[in-house]
């Protein structure tokens, strides 16, 4: 069964740093795209980055890039998604996706709040 389990949210302040990770089972996360999608309340999910398989093509919204970094540990078979100079607007449920057609798993999300 592909499952995905995020983890590291938590509580920071305006312009310190998160590192989320993207724990992946039942699959080998070389083999698929992975992405990072944020909701904020009221508003719908979103993609903040992706990586395909390979890792050759890496992809941001424009308000995370240069901020945010997605990265694989295929070892590991996690994903991460290292965020700095957060800010308040970066205040979100964060969650992981791992895509290859037919399958496309969703994680349960992890919050991240971005407050003084």
């Amino acid at each position: 069964q592909v499952q995905v389990v995020e983890s590291g949210g938590g509580l920071v302040q305006p312009g310190g740093s998160l590192r989320l990770s993207c724990a992946a089972s039942g699959f080998t996360i070389s083999s698929y795209r992975m992405s990072w999608y944020r909701q904020a309340p009221g508003k719908e999910r979103y993609l903040v980055a992706t990586i395909t398989s390979t890792g050759g093509s890496i992809n941001y919204a424009s308000a995370v890039e240069g901020r945010f970094t997605i990265s694989r540990d295929n070892a590991k078979n996690t994903v991460y998604l290292q965020m700095n100079s957060l800010k308040p607007e970066d205040t979100a449920i964060y969650y992981c996706r791992a895509m290859n057609w037919p399958n496309d798993a969703w994680g349960q999300g992890t919050q991240v709040t971005v407050s003084s």
